[in-house]
């Protein structure tokens, strides 16, 4: 196998940023920082630095342009570009969403649903073009690429019907800061309301009558504080605040109970919640508490009808950390009052459930996979309890699209590492699954061709920790005899927030398998996939679990003979850039390669600032520094920014966007600025784009692009820049619906 393309075409001197020393203390501990003037975003010499490193990332890539455009062609051709999804009823329409080729976005439709006592989804017509309707009755609701315009970054934050069906409510933000802006459309007429509304965070909850609807705002620091009831016709200024959430520490989120009966405001920290419920019915009502907060009881509701009679599912872990399920009257009720429906199990992690006239949906984690679990209602409350299983070592399922309290039949999605994402539609009644679609993988894919695994490694401390992993079956023993072989690896982890990375597919992950290297994701702790405890084992006092769990992994790849370290890529983004940064500095003789997208790498700075987006909310993850010597002392252990010295890193590739608002692009800049100047060896480059947010660019073939650039330097890194998909991964079949 060919070895690793060192660049060594430097025809111009990477950016150094300019040291501009800042000292600081904090418990006695001074620092000094020589880059924290390129927090400057407004300033034209930060500006001008970002377009330099951007520059130089151009020049010391240029020999990966080839290869970038064939893996964007690679992406393009095995994607049907012009597609729809499975129709989801809602009252009396079934609604859909539609791609077309050559469009960065889609558009959202609905058609009238025909046969009132059939939830059988209608199936549209695949090949209709976009001036054509994908089935008889076609209402266009939002044209996306019309309302993109020629904006450089365009989302749509959310969608929402009124209840008589009539008016469409929905969020945009053209510049990537997550600070949306709704407007009202009359889907009779197509045409807006005078109603817009600035600041807001996502969508908006309608109430039970079309002439009123909740949304949520967010402070200085980005953090949701305020709910507000806005009336159509009157002026944002005049809106309603509902309720105001003061602890800095909290986050507030407005949504509607299934049933439609209750409007319910949840306001909470990282360990700790508290529910307000309004009737959706009164345009007056006030808001009143469930359950007032406990520090550490997380708890949500729900509304259900059991045995007849009106209820709140409460779903809480005052009865042990893997949640349990419990009834409760819809009115303010103690905690001592909450009757078991579902008593805690150590070997199950509750994370959610849904309520239905006739059965609930419980969302649930086992064997470090989420399933999905039902229970059936019956005149005398839960009548039969089973699970929606899926065969395969590495099935990831959970419920989908699920709006009508009455529907009998639930929609779940599953996926593996080698099962493109199906949508199968469950009869309650019979049990029986019926497979809807399939998203399409054009050119030939076989599933047959790939193999998927769980493994299992060994931290520092004993705790085993899952790998899943992918692979062609002819990469390893490319001649059949059974003699494997290690191969070029990219490992990819997170690790923070419960998030759990389970098993999926992806399309461009083939660019990756049929040249011959293999993808794993480390389950580390601090993520959900064995349940809270595997998250409470790898956050504050216990975050260098998560860099060990990562290390760990990575050797028990190399030691059992799957890659060597020389091919072997670790990739993170956000928390799990931080992961990737400390990694680095831990254990850089690890890895060939290091891609770190939108990392946290300055973990320290912002948790010290209290007026930066999300810090106060954070302190349940990370610690307090600026109030708690230990916490400083820990973050500052392993923050990547505060650990860089003069190592032998592998090449690091540091991606991010200049409109970020969850992890600033100053993180990275500072970090590659700082790699450079000590470690004067290291091959560091910086990506920024200019008009983004945390998630990247927008527009599906912005992102193709986007994610090819990423893919090819990672080739470059395993030796497989030259490598071609070979005849046996090409073909011309498909696997769809």
């Amino acid at each position: 196998m060919p070895a690793p393309h060192l660049d060594t075409r430097l025809d111009a001197a990477p950016p150094a940023a300019v040291r501009r020393p800042v000292t600081t203390t904090h418990h006695g501990r001074t620092r000094t920082d020589d880059y924290e003037w390129l927090r400057a975003k407004d300033d034209p010499a930060v500006i001008a630095h970002l377009e330099a490193e951007n520059d130089y990332t151009q020049a010391r890539t240029a020999h990966l342009a080839d290869l970038r455009e064939q893996i964007f062609d690679e992406i393009k051709s095995r994607t049907l570009e012009t597609d729809l999804s499975v129709p989801t009823r809602v009252r009396g329409y079934w609604y859909y969403g539609r791609s077309f080729e050559g469009r960065q976005y889609g558009a959202s439709c609905r058609v009238p649903v025909a046969d009132p006592t059939s939830w059988v989804p209608p199936r549209p017509a695949e090949a209709a073009r976009p001036d054509e309707p994908a089935l008889p009755g076609e209402e266009v609701l939002l044209d996306l690429d019309g309302l993109a315009g020629d904006h450089d970054f365009f989302s749509l934050g959310g969608s929402s019907i009124s209840p008589d069906d009539r008016l469409l409510a929905y969020a945009t933000d053209v510049v990537g800061d997550e600070r949306y802006t709704v407007r009202v459309k009359d889907l009779a007429s197509g045409e807006l309301l005078p109603d817009e509304l600035s600041g807001v965070l996502g969508g908006v909850t309608w109430g039970a009558t079309p002439d009123h609807f909740y949304y949520s705002t967010i402070d200085d620091t980005w953090r949701a504080d305020k709910v507000w009831r806005h009336r159509l016709g009157t002026d944002q200024a005049a809106d309603e605040l509902m309720f105001h959430e003061p602890d800095g520490r909290f986050w507030v989120g407005v949504g509607r109970t299934r049933s439609r009966r209750y409007v319910v405001i949840a306001t909470s920290a990282k360990n700790t919640s508290e529910y307000y419920v309004l009737d959706a019915a009164d345009r007056a009502a006030e808001p009143w508490c469930f359950a007032e907060r406990e520090e550490g009881v997380e708890y949500s509701l729900e509304h259900a009808v059991i045995a007849g009679e009106d209820t709140f599912l409460v779903l809480h872990n005052a009865s042990g950390p893997e949640f349990e399920l419990a009834t409760a009257p819809p009115r303010p009720t103690r905690r001592a009052d909450w009757a078991p429906l579902l008593a805690h199990d150590p070997a199950v992690r509750l994370e959610d459930v849904d309520a239905f006239a006739t059965h609930l949906v419980v969302q649930q984690r086992s064997g470090g996979l989420p399933r999905v679990r039902v229970l059936d209602l019956g005149p005398d409350g839960v009548a039969d309890d089973w699970l929606v299983e899926f065969p395969g070592e590495l099935a990831t399922s959970g419920a989908g699209a699920n709006p009508s309290f009455d529907q009998p039949t639930i929609r779940v999605g599953m996926t593996s590492m080698v099962e493109p994402s199906s949508v199968y539609d469950v009869d309650v009644r019979t049990r029986e699954r019926t497979l809807l679609k399939q998203a399409p993988v054009l050119g030939g894919y076989d599933p047959d061709a790939y193999e998927e695994h769980r493994l299992w490694a060994t931290a520092p401390d004993g705790a085993r920790v899952p790998i899943s992993l992918v692979v062609r079956k002819d990469a390893r023993d490319p001649d059949g005899a059974g003699d494997t072989r290690p191969v070029p690896l990219l490992l990819y982890g997170y690790g923070a927030y419960e998030a759990s990375i389970d098993p999926y597919f992806s399309v461009g992950r083939l660019s990756l398998l049929d040249r011959g290297a293999a993808f794993a994701i480390a389950h580390v702790r601090g993520g959900g996939e064995l349940g809270r405890h595997w998250y409470d084992d790898g956050k504050l006092e216990h975050k260098q679990h998560t860099f060990d769990d990562f290390i760990a992994c990575a050797r028990h790849l190399v030691a059992t003979g799957w890659t060597t370290a020389d091919r072997l890529v670790a990739e993170g983004a956000s928390a799990g850039g931080l992961l990737v940064g400390a990694v680095a500095n831990q254990a850089p003789d690890d890895f060939g390669g290091i891609v770190a997208g939108v990392p946290f790498v300055d973990t320290l700075t912002s948790m010290l600032d209290a007026s930066l987006p999300l810090t106060v909310t954070e302190y349940d993850e990370w610690g307090n520094p600026e109030d708690d010597p230990a916490a400083y002392d820990l973050i500052a252990s392993y923050a990547p920014y505060e650990n860089v010295a003069d190592l032998p890193y592998p090449p690091i590739l540091a991606e991010t966007s200049l409109n970020d608002t969850r992890v600033l692009y100053v993180e990275p800049a500072k970090w590659v600025a700082r790699l450079r100047a000590t470690a004067p060896a290291a091959d560091v480059l910086l990506r920024t784009e200019m008009a983004a947010g945390h998630g990247g660019v927008s527009g599906r073939y912005r992102a193709w692009r986007d994610r090819a650039f990423t893919l090819a330097w990672i080739l470059d890194r395993m030796g497989l820049a030259g490598v071609g998909i070979p005849p046996a991964a090409q073909g011309g079949s498909t696997v769809a619906d």
